[in-house]
Protein backbone atom coordinates (compact mmCIF):
# COMPACT_ATOMS: atom_id res chain seq x y z
CA UNK A 1 0.00 0.00 0.00
CA UNK A 2 0.64 3.57 -0.53
CA UNK A 3 1.31 5.91 2.05
CA UNK A 4 1.15 9.45 2.62
CA UNK A 5 3.54 10.74 5.36
CA UNK A 6 2.37 13.52 6.42
CA UNK A 7 -0.32 13.72 9.50
CA UNK A 8 -3.35 15.21 9.19
CA UNK A 9 -2.56 18.04 10.56
CA UNK A 10 -0.44 18.89 7.84
CA UNK A 11 -2.95 17.86 5.29
CA UNK A 12 -5.88 20.79 5.47
CA UNK A 13 -8.06 21.39 2.69
CA UNK A 14 -6.72 25.06 2.11
CA UNK A 15 -2.68 23.74 0.97
CA UNK A 16 -3.73 20.33 0.63
CA UNK A 17 -6.46 19.37 -1.86
CA UNK A 18 -5.09 16.16 -3.04
CA UNK A 19 -5.01 14.21 0.41
CA UNK A 20 -5.86 16.33 2.98
CA UNK A 21 -9.44 13.85 3.27
CA UNK A 22 -7.09 10.66 3.55
CA UNK A 23 -7.24 8.41 6.30
CA UNK A 24 -4.29 8.15 8.31
CA UNK A 25 -4.38 4.10 8.52
CA UNK A 26 -4.84 4.40 4.81
CA UNK A 27 -8.62 3.37 4.36
CA UNK A 28 -10.03 4.43 1.44
CA UNK A 29 -12.00 7.69 1.63
CA UNK A 30 -15.80 6.26 0.56
CA UNK A 31 -18.62 8.58 -0.30
CA UNK A 32 -20.63 9.59 2.75
CA UNK A 33 -16.87 10.67 4.08
CA UNK A 34 -15.83 12.35 0.88
CA UNK A 35 -19.47 14.06 0.94
CA UNK A 36 -18.62 15.54 4.40
CA UNK A 37 -15.17 16.88 3.24
CA UNK A 38 -16.87 19.49 0.20
CA UNK A 39 -16.66 16.14 -2.11
CA UNK A 40 -18.62 16.67 -4.96
CA UNK A 41 -19.03 20.17 -4.15
CA UNK A 42 -17.14 21.25 -7.01
CA UNK A 43 -19.53 19.74 -9.78
CA UNK A 44 -22.58 21.73 -8.00
CA UNK A 45 -20.74 24.73 -9.11
CA UNK A 46 -20.08 23.79 -12.34
CA UNK A 47 -23.57 22.86 -13.24
CA UNK A 48 -24.92 26.14 -11.51
CA UNK A 49 -22.37 28.97 -13.00
CA UNK A 50 -19.89 27.80 -15.06
CA UNK A 51 -19.81 26.87 -19.13
CA UNK A 52 -17.67 24.40 -20.77
CA UNK A 53 -15.35 27.38 -22.08
CA UNK A 54 -15.88 29.45 -18.06
CA UNK A 55 -14.25 26.14 -16.88
CA UNK A 56 -11.75 25.72 -19.25
CA UNK A 57 -10.38 28.91 -19.16
CA UNK A 58 -10.16 28.52 -15.45
CA UNK A 59 -7.87 25.66 -15.92
CA UNK A 60 -5.51 27.43 -18.35
CA UNK A 61 -5.30 30.27 -16.37
CA UNK A 62 -4.75 27.87 -12.99
CA UNK A 63 -1.87 26.54 -15.00
CA UNK A 64 -2.73 23.21 -14.43
CA UNK A 65 0.19 21.30 -16.03
CA UNK A 66 -0.07 17.58 -16.93
CA UNK A 67 1.08 15.16 -13.90
CA UNK A 68 1.66 12.02 -15.96
CA UNK A 69 5.42 13.40 -17.07
CA UNK A 70 4.66 15.50 -20.07
CA UNK A 71 3.69 18.62 -18.55
CA UNK A 72 1.54 19.81 -21.08
CA UNK A 73 -1.45 22.22 -20.24
CA UNK A 74 -4.60 20.65 -18.97
CA UNK A 75 -6.65 23.69 -19.94
CA UNK A 76 -5.11 23.92 -23.37
CA UNK A 77 -5.47 20.33 -24.11
CA UNK A 78 -9.10 20.93 -23.22
CA UNK A 79 -9.66 23.76 -25.37
CA UNK A 80 -8.19 21.97 -28.65
CA UNK A 81 -11.21 18.76 -28.17
CA UNK A 82 -13.73 19.36 -30.77
CA UNK A 83 -17.03 20.64 -29.61
CA UNK A 84 -19.56 21.73 -31.44
CA UNK A 85 -23.20 21.42 -33.31
CA UNK A 86 -22.77 18.06 -35.87
CA UNK A 87 -19.71 16.92 -33.94
CA UNK A 88 -20.51 13.60 -31.98
CA UNK A 89 -19.75 13.52 -27.88
CA UNK A 90 -16.89 11.69 -27.08
CA UNK A 91 -14.57 10.11 -24.17
CA UNK A 92 -12.52 10.78 -21.46
CA UNK A 93 -9.94 8.58 -20.98
CA UNK A 94 -7.91 8.55 -17.15
CA UNK A 95 -4.62 6.76 -17.59
CA UNK A 96 -4.12 4.61 -15.16
CA UNK A 97 -1.76 2.26 -16.32
CA UNK A 98 1.02 3.55 -14.15
CA UNK A 99 4.05 1.50 -15.08
CA UNK A 100 6.83 3.94 -14.54
CA UNK A 101 9.56 2.82 -13.03
CA UNK A 102 10.23 4.42 -9.81
CA UNK A 103 6.37 5.55 -9.47
CA UNK A 104 3.60 4.90 -7.21
CA UNK A 105 1.88 8.18 -6.85
CA UNK A 106 -1.67 7.24 -8.77
CA UNK A 107 -1.93 4.42 -6.63
CA UNK A 108 -2.37 6.24 -3.38
CA UNK A 109 -5.12 8.35 -5.09
CA UNK A 110 -6.80 4.78 -6.53
CA UNK A 111 -6.66 2.99 -3.47
CA UNK A 112 -7.37 5.97 -0.93
CA UNK A 113 -9.48 8.82 -2.89
CA UNK A 114 -11.21 7.14 -5.73
CA UNK A 115 -14.26 9.70 -5.62
CA UNK A 116 -11.62 12.52 -6.29
CA UNK A 117 -10.88 11.00 -9.45
CA UNK A 118 -14.55 10.31 -10.02
CA UNK A 119 -15.24 14.11 -9.34
CA UNK A 120 -12.55 14.90 -11.56
CA UNK A 121 -13.40 12.94 -14.52
CA UNK A 122 -17.49 14.46 -14.23
CA UNK A 123 -15.79 17.99 -14.68
CA UNK A 124 -13.68 17.03 -17.73
CA UNK A 125 -16.68 15.39 -19.13
CA UNK A 126 -18.59 18.32 -18.66
CA UNK A 127 -15.81 20.84 -19.62
CA UNK A 128 -15.38 18.46 -23.09
CA UNK A 129 -18.75 17.78 -23.98
CA UNK A 130 -18.34 14.17 -23.30
CA UNK A 131 -20.86 11.13 -22.53
CA UNK A 132 -18.72 8.25 -21.42
CA UNK A 133 -15.59 8.06 -18.91
CA UNK A 134 -13.14 4.99 -18.92
CA UNK A 135 -10.44 4.35 -16.06
CA UNK A 136 -7.45 2.47 -18.10
CA UNK A 137 -5.73 1.01 -15.11
CA UNK A 138 -3.05 -1.24 -14.54
CA UNK A 139 -4.12 -4.45 -13.57
CA UNK A 140 -1.73 -5.65 -10.91
CA UNK A 141 -3.14 -2.66 -9.27
CA UNK A 142 -5.96 -5.07 -7.96
CA UNK A 143 -6.96 -3.27 -4.20
CA UNK A 144 -7.60 0.06 -6.56
CA UNK A 145 -9.27 -1.69 -9.22
CA UNK A 146 -11.41 -3.25 -6.43
CA UNK A 147 -11.81 0.29 -4.67
CA UNK A 148 -12.66 2.18 -7.60
CA UNK A 149 -15.55 0.01 -8.87
CA UNK A 150 -17.34 0.66 -5.21
CA UNK A 151 -16.86 4.11 -5.38
CA UNK A 152 -18.21 3.87 -9.33
CA UNK A 153 -21.24 2.30 -7.64
CA UNK A 154 -21.48 4.66 -5.07
CA UNK A 155 -21.28 7.58 -7.52
CA UNK A 156 -23.92 5.73 -10.03
CA UNK A 157 -26.28 5.13 -7.10
CA UNK A 158 -26.15 8.83 -5.70
CA UNK A 159 -27.32 10.12 -8.47
CA UNK A 160 -23.14 11.17 -9.61
CA UNK A 161 -22.75 9.03 -12.64
CA UNK A 162 -25.66 7.81 -14.94
CA UNK A 163 -28.20 9.53 -16.20
CA UNK A 164 -29.30 13.03 -16.01
CA UNK A 165 -26.29 13.72 -13.32
CA UNK A 166 -27.49 15.47 -10.10
CA UNK A 167 -30.31 16.96 -11.96
CA UNK A 168 -28.95 18.86 -14.21
CA UNK A 169 -29.74 17.17 -17.21
CA UNK A 170 -26.68 15.99 -18.06
CA UNK A 171 -25.48 12.27 -18.83
CA UNK A 172 -22.57 10.93 -18.18
CA UNK A 173 -21.12 7.59 -16.78
CA UNK A 174 -17.36 6.18 -16.17
CA UNK A 175 -16.77 2.10 -16.46
CA UNK A 176 -13.25 0.59 -15.27
CA UNK A 177 -10.80 -1.07 -17.92
CA UNK A 178 -8.44 -2.85 -16.45
CA UNK A 179 -5.40 -3.29 -18.59
CA UNK A 180 -2.90 -6.80 -19.91
CA UNK A 181 0.33 -5.14 -18.79
CA UNK A 182 1.97 -3.24 -20.98
CA UNK A 183 3.95 0.23 -20.62
CA UNK A 184 3.50 1.09 -24.00
CA UNK A 185 -0.29 1.65 -22.96
CA UNK A 186 0.58 4.80 -20.70
CA UNK A 187 1.63 6.54 -24.64
CA UNK A 188 -2.41 8.07 -25.17
CA UNK A 189 -2.70 6.60 -28.29
CA UNK A 190 -1.29 3.28 -27.55
CA UNK A 191 -3.55 3.11 -24.83
CA UNK A 192 -6.53 3.92 -26.60
CA UNK A 193 -5.99 1.19 -29.62
CA UNK A 194 -6.11 -1.26 -26.47
CA UNK A 195 -9.11 0.12 -24.96
CA UNK A 196 -10.48 -0.30 -28.31
CA UNK A 197 -9.35 -4.26 -28.28
CA UNK A 198 -6.61 -4.00 -31.00
CA UNK A 199 -2.48 -4.10 -30.48
CA UNK A 200 -1.69 -1.27 -27.95
CA UNK A 201 1.01 0.41 -30.74
CA UNK A 202 0.87 4.10 -30.85
CA UNK A 203 -0.60 5.98 -33.86
CA UNK A 204 0.41 8.29 -35.91
CA UNK A 205 -0.41 12.14 -34.98
CA UNK A 206 -2.54 13.95 -36.45
CA UNK A 207 -5.32 13.80 -36.04
CA UNK A 208 -4.88 14.32 -32.57
CA UNK A 209 -7.53 12.39 -30.15
CA UNK A 210 -8.93 15.62 -29.05
CA UNK A 211 -10.60 15.46 -32.90
CA UNK A 212 -10.12 11.52 -33.61
CA UNK A 213 -9.55 9.16 -30.82
CA UNK A 214 -11.82 6.01 -29.23
CA UNK A 215 -13.74 4.93 -31.87
CA UNK A 216 -13.03 7.94 -33.80
CA UNK A 217 -15.08 10.26 -31.10
CA UNK A 218 -13.14 13.54 -29.82
CA UNK A 219 -10.89 11.81 -26.86
CA UNK A 220 -9.47 13.69 -23.56
CA UNK A 221 -6.67 11.39 -21.93
CA UNK A 222 -5.36 12.97 -19.04
CA UNK A 223 -3.21 11.42 -15.98
CA UNK A 224 -4.72 10.36 -12.29
CA UNK A 225 -3.00 13.07 -10.74
CA UNK A 226 -3.52 15.51 -13.50
CA UNK A 227 -7.70 14.86 -13.05
CA UNK A 228 -7.58 14.52 -9.27
CA UNK A 229 -6.89 18.21 -9.35
CA UNK A 230 -9.29 19.80 -11.59
CA UNK A 231 -12.26 20.21 -8.28
CA UNK A 232 -10.17 22.03 -6.51
CA UNK A 233 -9.42 24.58 -9.32
CA UNK A 234 -13.39 25.03 -10.18
CA UNK A 235 -14.12 25.57 -6.43
CA UNK A 236 -11.93 27.81 -5.10
CA UNK A 237 -10.40 29.26 -8.53
CA UNK A 238 -7.25 29.77 -10.13
CA UNK A 239 -5.99 32.50 -8.38
CA UNK A 240 -6.18 30.16 -4.98
CA UNK A 241 -4.57 27.18 -6.87
CA UNK A 242 -1.87 29.06 -8.66
CA UNK A 243 -0.84 30.31 -4.65
CA UNK A 244 -0.78 27.28 -3.70
CA UNK A 245 3.25 26.80 -5.31
CA UNK A 246 3.65 29.71 -2.89
CA UNK A 247 6.22 31.26 -5.24
CA UNK A 248 8.12 28.40 -6.00
CA UNK A 249 7.42 27.89 -9.44
CA UNK A 250 5.30 29.54 -12.18
CA UNK A 251 3.28 26.53 -12.43
CA UNK A 252 0.80 26.10 -10.21
CA UNK A 253 -0.96 23.95 -7.39
CA UNK A 254 0.86 21.35 -5.37
CA UNK A 255 2.98 17.97 -6.50
CA UNK A 256 2.29 13.99 -4.90
CA UNK A 257 6.05 13.91 -4.97
CA UNK A 258 8.33 10.85 -3.68
CA UNK A 259 11.46 9.01 -2.71
CA UNK A 260 12.73 5.70 -3.28
CA UNK A 261 15.84 3.89 -2.63
CA UNK A 262 18.39 4.04 0.01
CA UNK A 263 16.86 6.29 2.05
CA UNK A 264 15.70 6.25 5.66
CA UNK A 265 12.38 7.09 5.19
CA UNK A 266 11.09 5.87 1.43
CA UNK A 267 6.88 7.51 0.52
CA UNK A 268 5.17 10.68 -0.76
CA UNK A 269 4.08 13.87 0.25
CA UNK A 270 2.11 16.56 -0.97
CA UNK A 271 3.51 19.59 -1.28
CA UNK A 272 3.62 22.77 -3.13
CA UNK A 273 4.95 22.88 -7.10
CA UNK A 274 8.91 24.05 -7.24
CA UNK A 275 9.77 22.51 -3.94
CA UNK A 276 13.73 21.30 -4.13
CA UNK A 277 15.35 18.29 -3.90
CA UNK A 278 16.79 18.43 -1.39
CA UNK A 279 13.73 19.07 0.90
CA UNK A 280 12.64 16.54 -0.34
CA UNK A 281 15.49 14.00 0.44
CA UNK A 282 15.34 15.79 3.61
CA UNK A 283 11.15 14.88 4.17
CA UNK A 284 12.93 11.09 3.64
CA UNK A 285 15.42 11.26 6.34
CA UNK A 286 18.38 11.16 4.38
CA UNK A 287 20.36 8.42 2.72
CA UNK A 288 20.59 5.09 4.93
CA UNK A 289 23.45 5.53 7.61
CA UNK A 290 26.84 4.62 5.95
CA UNK A 291 25.45 5.99 2.30
CA UNK A 292 26.09 8.83 0.32
CA UNK A 293 24.19 10.13 -2.53
CA UNK A 294 26.00 9.42 -6.02
CA UNK A 295 22.97 10.68 -8.49
CA UNK A 296 19.23 10.61 -8.65
CA UNK A 297 16.34 10.57 -11.16
CA UNK A 298 13.98 13.40 -10.66
CA UNK A 299 10.85 11.33 -11.96
CA UNK A 300 10.85 7.62 -12.66
CA UNK A 301 13.18 5.48 -15.59
CA UNK A 302 12.63 7.68 -17.93
CA UNK A 303 14.45 10.59 -16.98
CA UNK A 304 18.05 11.72 -16.97
CA UNK A 305 20.52 10.87 -13.92
CA UNK A 306 20.92 14.50 -12.06
CA UNK A 307 23.78 15.06 -9.65
CA UNK A 308 23.91 16.05 -5.96
CA UNK A 309 24.14 19.25 -6.72
CA UNK A 310 20.60 19.69 -8.97
CA UNK A 311 19.03 18.84 -5.50
CA UNK A 312 18.51 22.82 -4.94
CA UNK A 313 16.97 22.85 -8.29
CA UNK A 314 13.14 23.60 -8.06
CA UNK A 315 11.33 20.49 -8.65
CA UNK A 316 9.20 21.93 -11.64
CA UNK A 317 8.63 20.99 -15.28
CA UNK A 318 10.96 23.91 -17.01
CA UNK A 319 13.81 24.05 -14.11
CA UNK A 320 14.49 20.24 -14.16
CA UNK A 321 14.14 20.40 -18.03
CA UNK A 322 16.73 23.46 -18.10
CA UNK A 323 18.91 20.84 -16.21
CA UNK A 324 19.27 18.05 -19.11
CA UNK A 325 16.11 15.83 -17.43
CA UNK A 326 12.46 15.99 -17.04
CA UNK A 327 10.06 16.17 -13.84
CA UNK A 328 8.68 13.17 -15.10
CA UNK A 329 6.77 11.70 -12.36
CA UNK A 330 7.99 13.80 -10.21
CA UNK A 331 9.13 10.91 -7.87
CA UNK A 332 12.72 10.78 -7.07
CA UNK A 333 14.93 7.31 -7.15
CA UNK A 334 18.30 7.87 -5.55
CA UNK A 335 21.45 5.91 -6.05
CA UNK A 336 23.66 5.69 -3.05
CA UNK A 337 27.67 5.23 -3.85
CA UNK A 338 27.95 1.59 -4.10
CA UNK A 339 25.70 1.04 -6.75
CA UNK A 340 26.85 0.84 -10.36
CA UNK A 341 25.42 3.00 -12.26
CA UNK A 342 26.22 0.48 -15.32
CA UNK A 343 23.99 -1.55 -13.91
CA UNK A 344 21.24 0.85 -13.39
CA UNK A 345 21.87 1.70 -16.82
CA UNK A 346 21.19 -1.79 -18.02
CA UNK A 347 18.10 -2.74 -16.04
CA UNK A 348 16.33 -0.06 -17.11
CA UNK A 349 17.42 -0.14 -20.70
CA UNK A 350 16.55 -4.01 -20.58
CA UNK A 351 12.77 -2.62 -19.23
CA UNK A 352 12.44 -0.15 -22.00
CA UNK A 353 13.31 -3.31 -23.83
CA UNK A 354 10.73 -5.45 -22.78
CA UNK A 355 8.02 -3.06 -23.60
CA UNK A 356 8.79 -1.75 -26.60
CA UNK A 357 5.51 -2.06 -28.93
CA UNK A 358 8.34 -2.82 -31.73
CA UNK A 359 6.09 -0.46 -34.01
CA UNK A 360 9.44 1.21 -35.20
CA UNK A 361 12.75 0.20 -36.27
CA UNK A 362 15.30 2.06 -33.82
CA UNK A 363 13.08 1.14 -30.59
CA UNK A 364 12.87 -2.33 -31.67
CA UNK A 365 16.17 -3.28 -32.83
CA UNK A 366 18.08 0.13 -31.11
CA UNK A 367 17.20 -0.92 -27.30
CA UNK A 368 18.09 -4.80 -28.02
CA UNK A 369 20.97 -3.49 -29.30
CA UNK A 370 21.79 -1.40 -26.04
CA UNK A 371 21.42 -3.97 -23.75
CA UNK A 372 23.58 -6.63 -25.29
CA UNK A 373 26.13 -3.87 -24.80
CA UNK A 374 25.75 -2.47 -21.38
CA UNK A 375 25.76 -6.54 -20.38
CA UNK A 376 29.30 -6.60 -22.08
CA UNK A 377 30.36 -3.68 -20.02
CA UNK A 378 28.80 -4.64 -16.81
CA UNK A 379 30.43 -8.22 -17.46
CA UNK A 380 33.75 -6.57 -17.83
CA UNK A 381 33.95 -7.44 -21.64
CA UNK A 382 33.18 -4.14 -23.29
CA UNK A 383 35.26 -3.68 -26.53
CA UNK A 384 36.59 -0.24 -27.52
CA UNK A 385 34.12 1.99 -29.54
CA UNK A 386 31.20 0.31 -26.97
CA UNK A 387 30.34 3.38 -25.39
CA UNK A 388 30.66 5.88 -28.26
CA UNK A 389 27.98 3.47 -30.27
CA UNK A 390 25.75 3.54 -26.83
CA UNK A 391 25.85 7.67 -27.25
CA UNK A 392 25.26 7.20 -30.59
CA UNK A 393 22.17 4.95 -30.16
CA UNK A 394 20.88 7.07 -27.71
CA UNK A 395 20.87 9.82 -30.54
CA UNK A 396 19.12 7.55 -33.26
CA UNK A 397 16.63 6.64 -30.33
CA UNK A 398 15.80 10.49 -29.42
CA UNK A 399 12.87 12.57 -30.28
CA UNK A 400 12.18 12.90 -33.63
CA UNK A 401 13.42 9.56 -34.75
CA UNK A 402 11.04 7.29 -33.41
CA UNK A 403 6.74 6.63 -33.44
CA UNK A 404 6.62 8.02 -29.76
CA UNK A 405 8.18 9.02 -26.77
CA UNK A 406 8.94 5.35 -25.45
CA UNK A 407 12.38 5.49 -27.17
CA UNK A 408 13.71 9.04 -26.46
CA UNK A 409 12.36 8.16 -22.38
CA UNK A 410 14.91 5.00 -22.74
CA UNK A 411 17.36 6.93 -24.41
CA UNK A 412 17.44 10.23 -21.50
CA UNK A 413 19.20 7.86 -18.47
CA UNK A 414 21.36 6.13 -21.13
CA UNK A 415 22.46 8.77 -22.19
CA UNK A 416 22.50 11.26 -18.92
CA UNK A 417 24.45 8.04 -17.13
CA UNK A 418 27.20 7.93 -19.93
CA UNK A 419 27.66 11.44 -19.75
CA UNK A 420 28.26 11.97 -15.84
CA UNK A 421 29.78 8.85 -15.03
CA UNK A 422 32.03 7.53 -18.56
CA UNK A 423 34.57 6.31 -15.79
CA UNK A 424 32.42 3.70 -15.00
CA UNK A 425 31.76 2.60 -18.29
CA UNK A 426 35.04 2.67 -19.52
CA UNK A 427 35.65 0.67 -16.26
CA UNK A 428 34.41 -2.19 -18.22
CA UNK A 429 36.46 -1.95 -21.65
CA UNK A 430 38.89 -4.67 -21.86
CA UNK A 431 39.08 -6.32 -25.36
CA UNK A 432 41.15 -3.59 -27.96
CA UNK A 433 39.55 -4.60 -31.38
CA UNK A 434 36.95 -6.46 -33.01
CA UNK A 435 32.74 -5.98 -33.56
CA UNK A 436 31.63 -8.76 -31.06
CA UNK A 437 28.84 -6.50 -30.32
CA UNK A 438 27.95 -5.24 -33.76
CA UNK A 439 24.53 -7.07 -34.30
CA UNK A 440 21.28 -6.37 -32.60
CA UNK A 441 19.52 -9.39 -30.70
CA UNK A 442 15.61 -10.14 -30.98
CA UNK A 443 13.71 -8.09 -28.25
CA UNK A 444 11.89 -11.65 -26.91
CA UNK A 445 15.57 -13.10 -26.32
CA UNK A 446 16.66 -10.81 -23.42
Amino acid sequence: MSRILQDRDERRPETHPLTFRLNDDGTPVMLDAYREQQGYASVERAFSDLTSKTLIDELKTANLRGRGGGGFSAGLKWSLTMQGEGIPRGYIVCNADEMEPGTFKDRLLLEQQPHLLIEGMILAGFANNAYQGYIFMRGEYVDAARTVQRALEEARAAGWLGRDVAGSGWDFDIALHTGAGRYICGEETALINSLEGKRASPRAKPPFPGQSGAWGKPTVVNNVETLCNVPSVVLHGADWYQGLSQGKSGDGGTKLYGVSGKVKRPGLWELPMGTTGNELLERAGGMRDGHTLKTWLPGGGSTGFLLPEHLELALDFDTIGKAGSRLGTGLIAVVADDQSVVSLARNLEEFFARESCGWCTPCRDGLPWSVKLLQALEAGEGERGDIDLLESLAVDLGPGRTFCAHAPGAAMPLASAIHYFRDEFERGVTRGQGAAHADPIPVGSI
